[in-house]
């Protein structure tokens, strides 16, 4: 998945065959695309036909900034660091970058780094609760190139396998509550999607984002989950995801079309995206925790 202006980098071809042989669910992941001018292949505000869970699987497009994301998987771990994936082609001079002069490639990395240093992602809840209880997990995201980033739950840290956290046992309760940059809720992405088919869902998209590395200015965004604890004692994992882009917040890592639209230099499948995650949380279900209280909206 790609939160860049080339978006979330599966290929239409790859994009129709994910999503018919993907689960329910994860279905939706095979057909998020952000960015690019060609309405098939991305969307350049985010992912603004899907509102519903996700899981971030995709691999063809994104980068990683560590090994970690992708343990198991052999020397594909390191083929897939953004060092390598993305910035290396940037300082080769390779398509899309070729008619920028070494010096500027060299600036453009520098901010990239910068942009992907700031960039971070953490998850704050309790560590241990009640069967069945409501409880609040609050996710905080600073950096991403923009203009969206994509906050979600899951399973595990891992690229290939994490899966949406209702598969561990969590269940969204209520409408997540985002705050943007500007201190403001949002709620127009997760309008689009239906009341009546609920929109408690595990994936958002945070819009308005906009960083500046060369200036040293981040974006920062809040998203508050409401979860219900499973019913059966035990420990859960649980962790959050980050999805950016890098190239749009640099004037040097975009071109701009005939339309407007700002068109990153990398391409569809440049590696200028990136999938972050938390450490996964263990969380602990067990009767005589104190309750933590409904939550406005939730679900029973």
């Amino acid at each position: 998945m790609r939160l860049d202006g080339a978006g979330l980098g599966i290929s239409p071809r790859g994009l129709a065959a994910a999503a018919l042989l993907a689960p329910r669910g994860l279905a939706a992941a095979a057909l998020l695309a952000l960015g690019a001018s060609q309405p098939a292949a991305a969307y350049p505000g985010g992912t603004p036909e899907f509102q519903t869970d996700v899981a971030p699987f995709c691999a063809a497009c994104h980068s990683s900034r560590s090994a970690a994301a992708l343990e198991g998987t052999g020397e594909r771990a390191q083929r897939e660091l953004s060092e390598h994936k993305h910035l290396a082609k940037i300082l080769a001079g390779e398509p899309g970058y070729e008619s920028l002069s070494a010096p500027d490639r060299e600036s453009l990395v520098k901010q990239i780094r910068a942009l992907d240093a700031a960039s971070t992602v953490t998850l704050t809840c309790a560590d241990a609760v009640p069967p069945g209880a409501l409880f609040e997990v609050e996710v905080e995201v600073t950096g991403g190139g923009g203009p969206v980033v994509g906050v979600g739950l899951v399973d595990r840290d891992h690229r290939l396998w994490a899966r949406p956290a209702a598969s561990a046992g969590w269940q969204v309760a209520a409408e997540p509550r985002i705050t943007g940059p500007d201190g403001a809720e949002q709620h127009a992405w997760l309008a689009r999607r239906p009341e009546s088919a609920g929109r408690n869902l595990s994936f958002v998209n945070v819009t308005d984002i906009a960083s500046d590395p060369a200036r040293g200015e981040f974006a920062r965004a809040k998203v508050v989950f409401t979860l219900r604890a499973p019913e059966r004692p035990g420990t859960y994992p649980l962790a959050a995801v980050l999805l950016y882009g890098t190239e749009k917040a640099s004037v040097l890592g975009y071109t701009t079309d005939a339309q407007g639209h700002k068109q990153v230099r990398g391409g569809f499948d440049g590696g200028s995206g990136r999938v972050l995650f938390t450490p996964v949380r263990q969380i602990a279900v067990r009767a005589g925790e104190p309750e933590a209280g409904s939550a406005p909206g939730a679900q029973p």
